[in-house]
């Protein structure tokens, strides 16, 4: 995630990173159900959208969140009480990084869209 350039922007969408993957953390093994928490992280996954995710690291970033999507927290299930909390904790990070891709993704599609730039 670029902090370079961008200024005060570009390090609050860091901050908004940093906590938000730590409260992901977090909750995912203390309080895996709590609603709070998630829209918290979907408000901070919005603001990592806007203000972090550049054209650049817009291909990796997909990736990843494609990644965390799709495993979303079933797949260490079988591992009994550990894998349910880490189950848990992707399942949080999962749902911070959510916002943020479709976010990119329609930052993307737009630039891609837009007329005279060929």
């Amino acid at each position: 995630m670029a902090t370079g350039g961008k200024g005060v922007l570009g390090f609050i969408g860091f901050w908004a990173f940093i906590i938000g993957f730590i409260l992901a953390i977090v909750a995912g093994i203390f309080w895996p159900t709590n609603a709070t928490i998630v829209i918290v992280l979907i408000i901070l996954g919005i603001i990592i959208g806007f203000l972090n995710i550049t054209a650049k690291e817009f291909m990796l970033f997909l990736l990843a969140t494609v990644a965390l999507v799709v495993v979303g927290g079933q797949a260490f299930t079988a591992l009994g009480t550990v894998g349910a909390k880490l189950g848990d904790v992707l399942g949080h990070i999962a749902i911070l990084v959510a916002p943020a891709a479709i976010i990119a993704a329609i930052k993307a599609l737009w630039s891609v869209a837009k007329p005279g730039e060929k």
